[in-house]
């Protein structure tokens, strides 16, 4: 999978904070469910202090290198944070253009790129929760080393489409709160209904991938990379490699079939239509 290297990006659609840091203390509140909570209980089950003054999931940062580098898909290509802008810029034009299809208004959601720790309205999260969305700014927070410790903690393959998931899972849950649609009560089967939905959107847009203009070819492996990520941030598969058992009465997300077939029953169907009812 690769951008089209002649497609102009907007990295105003992504706010960097990486390298800011912010001091330890206050609540954490993950808005909408985040698709990395149960990697932040993992962390603690592992012996990672997700706390730490030094968060074992944070990254250098490269002074030299700004957002404002990525400019087009040929910087995507190059990238991983410029891949990040062009994810975000692909997953917004499909949505903002789906809505107006539908005779509704698409608001933009900002991402906000951090390392190791960042304060927002939802509160401090830590990087070892992994990727969230806020509802209360209407903004996605993401460290990227979420994408190594996916592939090195839990054994997913990677790979951009991979990383496009995990990013268009977040979206998926502006797009539920946009509608109305964004459970955040405290039943379980309420939560896991929002998560697969959410997985469900991410398959819509990745069914449009390549006609938002920003992607030149989506393949079968890219499309396995992208169910093997779903299937490895299934709650079984966590608590079985980080617990040594699986208990079902504590899952917020699904399983990894459930996440995997949510992806893609909305990646056959193109069609929000189709997750909503589920």
């Amino acid at each position: 999978m690769t951008f089209d290297p002649n497609r102009g990006l907007d990295p105003s659609q992504v706010e960097d904070r990486r390298g800011g840091g912010v001091s330890r203390g206050g609540p954490i509140v993950v808005g909408g469910g985040a698709i990395g909570l149960i990697l932040f209980v993992a962390a603690i089950v592992l012996g990672v202090d997700p706390f730490a003054t030094s968060s074992p999931y944070a990254q250098p940062v490269d002074a030299q290198q700004t957002l404002e580098q990525c400019r087009t898909g040929a910087d995507a290509n190059q990238r991983e944070d410029c891949r990040i802008v062009g994810f975000v810029d692909s997953i917004q034009s499909y949505w903002s253009d789906e809505f107006t299809r539908r005779n509704a208004r698409y608001v933009k959601a900002p991402t906000v790129l951090y390392s190791g720790y960042v304060q927002g309205e939802c509160g401090l999260a830590d990087a070892a929760q992994g990727p969230f969305y806020c509802p209360l700014d209407q903004k996605v927070y993401l460290d990227v080393s979420f994408f190594d410790e996916l592939h090195s903690r839990f054994g997913a393959q990677g790979g951009p489409l991979a990383e496009g998931y995990v990013v268009a899972h977040e979206y998926g849950h502006h797009v539920q709160n946009l509608l109305g649609l964004l459970s955040q009560s405290g039943d379980q089967n309420a939560s896991i209904r929002t998560e697969l939905m959410a997985d469900c959107l991410a398959g819509v847009w990745a069914n449009h991938a390549t006609a938002t203009g920003y992607l030149q070819s989506v393949t079968d492996s890219d499309i396995a990379a992208a169910l093997d990520a779903a299937g490895a941030v299934g709650d079984d598969r966590i608590q079985r490699e980080t617990q040594g058992r699986v208990t079902p009465e504590t899952w917020t997300h699904g399983s990894s079939a459930q996440r995997q077939d949510s992806f893609r029953a909305g990646l056959k169907s193109g069609d929000l239509a189709t997750c909503t009812r589920r």
